[in-house]
């Protein structure tokens, strides 16, 4: 199959002391990819809106990939450089770049983004289709992570708290979104759609996933296994 991705990124917050480091205070931006067709997340990336994590997103999307995807983005310059650099200067790419109007009177402009009036396609490098550019599914997507990630809620206390549990929920999420949660539209998982899988993936699946990543860590010394209070009787 052909790859046709749509990449975006979303905004997220993990309330740390500025102090520790760019990439642990304050926000965070979850990189995705998302193809058309298969609806499958091949690639997810939590850093910084800069050019050093774009590239190490799209660096990390195109050693996954089999063959030259056609790429729609939006207009977010670091994607060009990055893409040019994992894919080369004849990989279909095009950015859609959209066209808002002025704030409407008496609306929250801060989370309610201006209207729409127009969109302009880029082509950035090859042949891409132009019935095949763009950033719906993605931004859907997006959508589907708000829905089904509390920590993803704006204006609440929900947000993460350490960007190592912000990464961890988000790699659950796309696990079970990929190979556990059948598609509404394709009636199968994602996964089962790009071929990588022929069932739908069960809850121990992942979690014996889990515990065999854990126990490796633990041989490997990378980590200590936690100790367990006892329970109490009563």
């Amino acid at each position: 199959m052909r790859w046709n991705l749509e990449l975006r990124g979303q905004q997220g917050k993990e309330r740390r002391r500025r102090d520790e480091g760019p990439v642990r205070a304050g926000d965070v931006w979850t990189w995705t990819a998302v193809d058309r067709e298969a609806k499958l997340v091949p690639c997810w990336h939590v850093g910084l809106r800069n050019a050093r994590d774009a590239e190490t997103f799209i660096s990390d999307l195109a050693d996954r990939l089999l063959g030259t995807p056609q790429i729609t983005t939006d207009g977010l310059r670091v994607y060009v450089s990055a893409i040019k650099q994992a894919f080369g200067d004849l990989v279909d790419y095009a950015q859609l770049v959209k066209i808002y109007g002025a704030p409407e009177p008496g609306t929250a402009a801060r989370y309610s983004p201006s209207r729409i009036i127009g969109a302009e396609m880029l082509r950035i490098s090859g042949e891409p289709d132009p019935a095949q550019v763009c950033t719906s599914h993605v931004e859907r997507q997006n959508l589907s992570m708000r829905m089904g990630m509390r920590r993803f809620t704006r204006l609440t206390n929900a947000f993460s708290k350490k960007v190592e549990n912000h990464e961890a929920a988000i790699a659950v999420y796309f696990m079970h979104y990929n190979y556990c949660q059948i598609h509404q539209t394709l009636r199968v998982t994602p996964a089962m759609a790009a071929g990588l899988t022929d069932h739908v993936g069960e809850i121990e699946e992942v979690i014996a996933l889990l515990d065999a990543a854990e126990s490796e860590r633990v041989a490997a010394g990378a980590m200590e296994r936690g100790s367990y209070r006892p329970r109490n009787s009563k």
